[in-house]
């Protein structure tokens, strides 16, 4: 398994994994109809777009044949005035390819470069139902907070991760 830097011609592949993860993941907590009108050519808009973009930072995890079987994404804070914040915005892998360290692997990479660009606070929002909050918990996230919101036609409570100081997760990560 590799782990690398995205480029504009993985996007792809990104919105692939994109839509078959909220497929999988969100199966018995969003509305199906919405589920099965999830495009790839719509998300491979928006990946082209994160990927180019100077704020936003995204990894993709190869299998062994070269094909992108999951991604992060993360990129400076924009909803609050935390000082030198930033944002996990997605972490996604194919189930057949979960349980593997790709996970660890994929935020390994991703705080490297928020340690790099001077980010100590980060943040990750999670709907309650979605069992990678726990994976979140592993890494040292803290619950900061909980809202309801309007997904898709169902309401929905997202949990706000923080973690207040990378260090540790950092010093975590190098020694393995």
């Amino acid at each position: 398994m590799l782990i690398r830097e995205a480029t504009g011609a993985d996007a792809e592949g990104i919105a692939i994994v994109h839509v078959d993860c909220w497929r999988t993941t969100y199966k018995d907590i969003m509305p199906s109809e919405f589920l099965d009108n999830l495009s790839y050519e719509k998300r491979k808009d928006i990946w082209i777009k994160n990927i180019t973009s100077d704020e936003s930072y995204v990894y993709v995890a190869e299998n062994n044949e070269g094909k992108i079987v999951g991604f992060i994404s993360g990129g400076k804070r924009e909803k609050n005035n935390v000082e030198d914040s930033g944002d996990l915005t997605a972490i996604y892998i194919l189930e057949n390819f979960q349980r593997m360290g790709l996970g660890k692997k994929l935020i390994k990479e991703l705080f490297f470069k928020f340690d790099e660009l001077g980010f100590k606070t980060i943040f990750v929002e999670v709907l309650e139902d979605n069992k990678s909050r726990y994976f979140y918990e592993a890494f040292g996230a803290e619950l900061l907070e909980t809202e309801k919101i309007k997904m898709a036609g169902a309401e929905l409570n997202l949990l706000v991760y923080e973690w207040k100081d990378i260090s540790p997760v950092l010093l975590r990560m190098s020694s393995r």
